[in-house]
């Protein structure tokens, strides 16, 4: 049993995890009420790049949760992040999203249209994507622009299915322009979790990653040395759980497994 007082911090996933659609998942409430009663940091991480963090907070607010932007890190915002960090004069190409292309811009980095200009194509998921954008994405990467994707999830969990995520546009824009992902700044990358220790000052040994997806979520925390807790809640069932190596320290039927026995 997870026992919340051996952590200082505890990273949550969004979908899946805190809620599925419109709807907190049983036991969210009175978990997060108790680890703030404890005085515990909390963040959010969702790999989405069609939310902004401002956008998120709200979508958490509406569902009566409450949550700063600080304590909120998305694969868009760590884009902008590691631009900033590594590429402060990259003229970008974007293929995404209108939430993707205003994080950026809240980091001054400048976009362009034209793969002539292009020193970076960034990725992420883009329901209007076109043969026109990936002839852009591929020229721009051709002419030796690096290829950036916000996070490696290739579908995204709908109702009644599922449909193609980022990384299927960037295996695309890869195999049309002849070059290979030069960067991925979501989870589960090291860069990712970089960023949330540093943003919270914590020690990954002393934090917990929870999530309903081995590959992203749990995968995040165990590259980084945090503990790691699967809510059986999403994406992942039993039986791909049984079928992969990689194994959460902690599984939990809901949230409320941990905190009901305190």
């Amino acid at each position: 049993m997870l026992d919340t007082d051996r952590y200082d911090a505890y990273f949550f996933d969004l979908d899946g995890t805190i809620f599925l659609g419109n709807e907190l998942l049983p036991g969210v409430e009175k978990t997060l009420a108790t680890l703030r009663e404890k005085q515990k940091k909390i963040m959010f991480l969702t790999n989405t790049t069609v939310q902004t963090r401002t956008a998120c907070q709200t979508r958490l607010q509406k569902l009566g949760l409450i949550a700063r932007r600080e304590e909120i890190m998305t694969a868009a915002y760590a884009a902008g992040l590691y631009l900033q960090e590594n590429a402060g004069q990259a003229r970008v190409l974007i293929v995404g999203e209108p939430a993707l292309e205003e994080e950026i811009a809240s980091f001054h980095i400048k976009q362009v249209q034209d793969a002539e200009e292009a020193t970076h194509v960034l990725v992420g998921m883009d329901r209007g994507f076109t043969y026109e954008k990936l002839q852009q994405a591929a020229d721009a990467v051709r002419k030796r622009a690096h290829l950036i994707v916000a996070n490696p999830d290739p579908v995204c969990p709908v109702p009644g299915g599922a449909i193609p995520d980022t990384w299927a546009l960037a295996r695309a824009i890869e195999t049309a322009g002849g070059a290979s992902v030069w960067a991925m700044t979501g989870k589960p990358s090291r860069y990712y979790a970089e960023q949330v220790f540093q943003q919270l000052q914590v020690q990954p040994e002393r934090c917990v990653m929870v999530g309903d997806r081995l590959e992203t979520d749990i995968l995040l925390g165990k590259n980084s040395g945090m503990r790691t807790a699967l809510v059986m809640t999403g994406v992942t069932t039993s039986r791909e759980l049984e079928a992969t190596e990689i194994q959460p320290d902690y599984i939990l039927p809901t949230m409320e497994a941990m905190v009901q026995v305190e």
